[in-house]
């Protein structure tokens, strides 16, 4: 063989080597950004978010815990320690991604990479406020964020070539509502949370509004999230039978949706009748993580639909280029 023909192989399998390198470290990102919301809310749950009393040194001699800072200082240290993990996998990513020669697969790994220093930052301004619930109440909706780039990033890494998004598609405005209201309900949660018991620590501030109105308020965002992902659901499948944009993915998105809000829901209305429990709380903020990625996936699916019109153009551009078209 030439050595020609072996560089154009080379060549022609490459993307498809990168793709199968990209999926799993996209998969990695979001769990991991998943973990990491988990077990920071550990570290409020057990009253540990002081257990590091500064940053970015654990104590103001040591950037590890000593003996005297107790299990409160190893939890927080320990938590901390889960952001190199973050960066490793977010450099690995950047890495593969910038082969793929993928602009949106770049600027997404790019994305969640900036997302993790930036999180540092916020979590060492929360060290020194003393846990100041607003402060808080970024840290966890920056991790939100990052859930949702990562959802991003899984879907584009598994797909072989670009397809145009639909903004103008009649399930678009649905679809948006739908993603803006979750998030209102995300942001209201952090609100429920500053109000409530679990401060992070004994001496922590609370926001000094009243628990009580807080969950109503929350609880009645949840309710109307619900009733969209109703409507989305419903409209998606009368339209099964009308084009792409009703495919089986966006059905399964929402379905998926709306299984994790009747479960949020459930711990939600469970945890604030039983006063609270720690480990409710921490499903709870798992509950969370998972409809940030859920809704996330139903707009995308939605925007962005894997229909069959968008494959010929696609299987043709990748011939052109000499590359396999069955991945």
């Amino acid at each position: 063989m030439s050595s020609t023909g072996s560089t154009r192989r080379t060549r022609s399998t490459a993307p498809a080597v990168v793709r199968r390198g990209l999926v799993p470290l996209a998969w990695a990102s979001l769990v991991a950004n998943v973990v990491i919301v988990v077990t920071g809310g550990a570290v409020r749950l057990t009253a540990s978010g002081l257990g590091c009393p500064t940053w970015p040194r654990c104590t103001d001699a040591s950037f590890r815990p000593h003996g005297s800072l107790g299990i409160h200082g190893a939890i927080e240290f320990g938590n901390r320690l889960l952001t190199f993990v973050l960066v490793a996998i977010a450099i690995a990513t950047v890495v593969v991604a910038w082969r793929s020669g993928r602009r949106v697969v770049r600027r997404l790994a790019v994305l969640l990479f900036l997302g993790i220093p930036a999180q540092a930052v916020i979590g060492g301004i929360t060290v020194l406020t003393d846990l100041n619930p607003w402060v808080v109440a970024l840290h966890f909706l920056v991790s939100m964020a990052m859930i949702c780039a990562a959802v991003l990033l899984v879907r584009e890494a598994r797909r072989p070539g670009q397809a145009p998004y639909a903004p103008r598609s009649p399930l678009a405005p649905l679809a948006w509502s739908t993603f803006a209201v979750g998030w209102v309900a995300l942001y209201l949660g952090t609100v429920v949370t500053g109000s409530g018991p679990h401060a992070g620590d004994l001496d922590a501030p609370r926001n000094g509004l009243d628990p009580a109105a807080a969950s109503q308020a929350h609880a009645d965002a949840v309710f109307v999230l619900l009733g969209l992902s109703v409507a989305l659901l419903l409209v998606v499948r009368i339209r099964t039978a009308a084009g792409p944009l009703a495919d089986a993915e966006a059905r399964r998105s929402v379905s998926v949706l709306m299984a994790v809000l009747l479960a949020q829901g459930t711990v939600g209305f469970v945890q604030y009748a039983t006063d609270l429990p720690i480990v409710l709380v921490a499903l709870h903020m798992l509950g969370a993580a998972l409809m940030a990625a859920a809704m996330t996936w139903v707009l995308v699916a939605l925007l962005r639909p894997e229909p069959a019109y968008d494959a010929a153009p696609v299987v043709d551009e990748r011939r052109q280029r000499g590359e396999p078209v069955g991945v």
